[in-house]
């Protein structure tokens, strides 16, 4: 019983995960809106906290202990967990922005990529490929979510995904997703990359964070000195896209997407279905 009570969760549970959801869209397009060369990465942070404030909502990231900002923001080389600061906007840097916030005890999650305008035309080709895959990648082990009997169906899908799209990507193999509930980390463990241990069922009631971290070379990562930035060893360009999904009984819907999903479901031949 201890299992069921930490991974699956009521319908009203999965009703009271709607906004906290809807309300991590809504900061992450306000910061999508803002980036532009000469903004600065605390700059699209104030932006998140903005929105997250004005919704009744409180930062779940800075409810981590040792970390104040709403956001995480990574540049170029940083893959994940870059911190909010001085740092000016380039044309041409590709930017992943993590953030989530609580409401009302309950929790969201959710990260996007986007490519500044601007700069060198390769460059910024070969930067927006590789959100464009791990994006799709993402998507893809959403959709299999749908379908899925045990949760490692997921990384399956998403290092297939990777695997077709022929880049040579590499998927950070140290930092995975999770389930999302009464805290912003949660079991069980979603990694994006096959395993042979499946893991727990995939039943109603389950919520995930689904969040493939992709590199455009090795998947070699190191901590810079600040603690949390986590960097590419071969200074090759990392990307992250997450969303928090829930499992209910007449399927699943993506809680931080405005439209549960469907629009970027659509390729894949899944249909989501709000939570009743």
């Amino acid at each position: 019983m201890g299992l069921r009570r930490s991974l699956y969760k009521t319908p009203a549970q999965l009703r009271s995960m709607v906004e906290p959801g809807l309300i991590t869209a809504a900061a992450l397009d306000a910061v999508r809106a803002l980036v532009a060369p000469g903004v600065t990465t605390a700059e699209l942070d104030a932006a998140a906290s903005d929105v997250i404030v004005a919704r009744g909502a409180e930062s779940n990231f800075q409810l981590v202990r040792g970390y104040r900002h709403t956001t995480c923001i990574s540049v170029n080389d940083q893959v994940v967990h870059g911190i909010p600061g001085g740092r000016v906007l380039e044309p041409g840097d590709i930017v992943s922005i993590d953030a989530g916030a609580q409401f009302k005890g309950w929790n969201g999650d959710s990260a996007i990529t986007v490519v500044v305008p601007g700069g060198d035309p390769g460059v910024r080709a070969a930067r927006e490929r590789l959100s464009a895959v791990t994006e799709g990648s993402l998507w893809a082990g959403v959709a299999a979510l749908a379908s899925a009997a045990r949760v490692g169906e997921i990384g399956d899908a998403v290092q297939g995904y990777i695997e077709r799209s022929g880049e040579g990507y590499g998927i950070l193999r140290d930092y995975v997703g999770h389930g999302i509930g009464r805290r912003m980390h949660e079991g069980p463990t979603v990694f994006n990359y096959r395993v042979d241990d499946l893991g727990p069922a995939v039943r109603p009631g389950l919520c995930l964070a689904i969040e493939p971290m992709v590199t455009g070379g090795s998947d070699q990562t190191y901590v810079e000195d600040d603690d949390w930035t986590v960097t590419t060893v071969d200074g090759s360009d990392g990307c992250h896209w997450e969303h928090s999904v829930a499992v209910h009984e007449g399927g699943i819907w993506v809680l931080t997407a405005a439209d549960g999903g469907a629009a970027s479901l659509a390729p894949f031949n899944v249909t989501p279905t709000p939570i009743p």
